[in-house]
């Protein structure tokens, strides 16, 4: 149980959290959510005790391990992925040497009777029971399966961390956070650099294997899925609500309607309050009215409530021009590095007006088919844009490879022409950039504020394709959904890269898989695309509720078609395969701890007193009998994964 106590955060006379404190369980999965600059990673780094707070303290068990993800890390270039993911069991080969020297010593002692001689072998027998509960045996295939979760390649594991981008780098130090196995994890937006399938790797892994979890995240399905608590901090306090990141957003609405009653009720009655001082200040009969209403008014608490932004980011597509029935045919495509074979034989057809997702792991082509499309790079076959096509791109660094000596306004100055340049400042506002806010370096703003910067220069000219890398990876939740339904409105082909299922949920109607070189066409939206994914790996075709049969087909053309399976057969899915995955997991380690027991009683039957123990044998005999059932159970488990 890990506890804060009347903790308070102060800079230069501003409260950030103002004397707060909660409770986190064995088990709690916990989402922290506020505005940007609330004091959500402020919390985290406490936590690990990175930061000291102005007053307050942080409670957890003696020995207890923290492990911590900040959005940013620095990892040595010197090591290999494989050797970086292993430092997280540093302390097992302090072990392993330790018992490695002991047993040198009680190799080198005959005085077999002695006080010492017996505590020596207390101390092997104690750190061979450590090691065997640390799993010690199977290091290596922990790292490989966590690698491989995050989305390495086997090939990748020898391979030095310094070849790795930002986003790869972040997974190892993930992967060695994870295989440390910490009493409680905090996670400081983990999705950024993961794609659709770590992504779920992540979720079932929290959700089947993690300890308490405190995730700070703006993927809504995500915290959905993982979550089952959410602890808001706003003006520096904090509400805590024993429920889902979906059903808080409704218990929040209702929270702020009664908080406005009681500020409204507590404003009319300082008004009047104020209003009879003011009548009755100078006539002596009221003087001690008046002065008790003044002590009244000093005394009285004033209720706050947060300021809602209601300056909606008004974003609105110009029309688009007409373009030809058919903007992008791709025909056998091929694109290599060197020897690096990324995608071939890509075909496949873009309709007028259709909004489509290209999803996959990293590294598989996704921005790399983009970079062909826009004419980049060159590759092999035959990729034709239709009849007047006018493409506007956002690329995935594009908000981070802006000039950040210039202002707001001279980065939008410079790309404007014609009448355009005369409604710059109006632009601006409708793009939360009012006022003096227009005036700000580009080097000093956030990555949500760059990203928006980005999407006006992409609203300068018409265009009638749309191609989006990565929008939203700087986004907070609100400004998501206003570009989603932007987009939604728009008239002309969207197609969008991106790893956010719900960002993605109701806006394509198409999904285009990128992986082992190849890119395969699903029709049908997000969901869809995941349900059919998660069926051939699970065989959950004869689940009952289940809409979609394994061949489903969508006829061509056919647009804002309500993926077919509901969102409650899409939890009931996720249910079933992390009480899959949780069953397995269990499994694993109940055979880890029978191999553990099998292996002491066999160190002492190979002994000369232990050769002659009836019941020892006995006793090997039924753990062996323990561990081929537990086997067999492992095994009908897998299959059913693997079908």
């Amino acid at each position: 149980m890990f506890s804060i106590e009347n903790l308070t955060v102060s800079f230069g006379g501003f409260t950030l959290l103002d004397d707060i404190g909660f409770v986190v369980d064995k088990k709690d999965k916990i989402a922290l959510i506020g505005k940007n600059g609330a004091g959500k990673s402020t919390l985290l780094k406490i936590f690990a005790g990175l930061y000291e707070p102005t007053q307050g303290k942080v409670s957890m068990p003696k020995g207890a391990k923290v492990g911590y993800l900040p959005q940013q890390m620095v990892l040595l270039d010197e090591r290999t992925v494989r050797e970086e993911a292993t430092l997280a069991f540093s302390h097992i080969r302090e072990m392993e040497a330790e018992l490695e020297k002991r047993n040198r010593e009680l190799a080198e002692r005959d005085d077999y009777e002695s006080e010492s001689y017996h505590q020596l072998i207390d101390a092997i027998t104690h750190l061979n029971e450590r090691l065997a509960m640390e799993g010690s045996a199977n290091i290596q295939a922990g790292v490989e399966k966590t690698l491989s979760g995050l989305g390495f390649s086997r090939s990748d594991f020898d391979r030095p961390t310094g070849e790795f981008s930002g986003g790869w780098r972040m997974r190892i130090e993930l992967a060695k956070i994870l295989l440390q196995k910490p009493d409680i994890l905090l996670l400081d937006e983990p999705t950024n650099h993961l794609d659709i399938e770590s992504i779920q790797w992540l979720e079932n892994f929290l959700s089947t294997q993690a300890n308490a979890v405190i995730l700070v995240s703006h993927d809504r399905a995500f915290i959905d899925n993982i979550t089952q608590r959410t602890i808001e901090i706003s003006l520096g306090k904090i509400y805590d609500y024993r429920v889902h990141y979906s059903k808080y957003i409704e218990l929040r609405k209702e929270r702020r309607e009664q908080q406005l009653r009681a500020y409204e009720n507590q404003r009319k009655q300082i008004e009047d309050t104020e209003e009879f001082i003011e009548r009755f200040r100078y006539k002596p009969t009221k003087a001690v009215q008046v002065q008790s209403r003044i002590k009244q008014l000093e005394k009285l608490e004033r209720l706050e409530i947060e300021e809602e932004d209601n300056s909606a980011l008004r974003l609105k597509f110009p029309p688009a021009p007409r373009s030809g029935s058919y903007p992008i045919v791709v025909e056998n495509v091929s694109k290599s590095y060197g020897d690096h074979l990324i995608f071939q034989g890509a075909m496949f057809t873009v309709h007028r007006g259709d909004k489509v997702a290209f999803v996959g792991k990293n590294g598989e082509g996704k921005s790399t088919m983009v970079k062909c499309i826009m004419g980049q790079i060159p590759y092999e076959g035959k990729l034709q844009l239709g009849y007047n096509i006018r493409i506007g791109y956002f690329a995935q660094n594009q908000a981070d490879v802006m000039d950040e000596t210039l202002t707001v306004f001279q980065t939008i100055d410079q790309v404007a022409t014609g009448d355009i340049r005369t409604k710059i400042r109006d632009i601006l506002g409708a793009f939360l950039f009012g006022g003096e806010a227009s005036d700000k370096k580009v080097a000093v703003l956030s990555g949500g504020e760059r990203t928006r910067l980005a999407m006006i220069k992409l609203l300068l000219e018409p265009a009638n394709l749309l191609i989006l890398d990565e929008p939203t990876n700087h986004l907070d939740m609100r400004s998501k959904d206003i570009l989603k339904e932007a987009l939604k409105e728009f008239n002309g082909t969207v197609i969008v890269v991106s790893h956010d299922r719900e960002f993605l949920d109701g806006l394509v109607d198409k999904v285009y898989e990128f992986g082992n070189q190849k890119i395969k066409e699903h029709l049908g939206g997000i969901y869809e695309f995941l349900g059919k994914k998660k069926m051939e790996s699970l065989n959950e075709l004869e689940i009952p509720g289940r809409a979609v049969q394994k061949n489903t087909t969508v006829e061509k053309g056919e647009k804002g078609k309500e993926s077919s399976i509901s969102y409650e057969s899409r939890k009931e899915q996720q249910r079933q395969s992390k009480r899959l995955e949780k069953d397995i997991a269990d499994c694993e380690k109940k055979i880890e701890r029978i191999e553990a027991e099998i292996q002491k009683i066999e160190e002492i039957l190979v002994t000369p007193e232990g050769a002659s123990n009836v019941d020892l044998l006995w006793k090997h005999a039924e753990w062996q009998k323990r561990l081929s059932e537990t086997m067999e159970k492992w095994m009908e488990l897998s299959k059913q994964v693997n079908k």
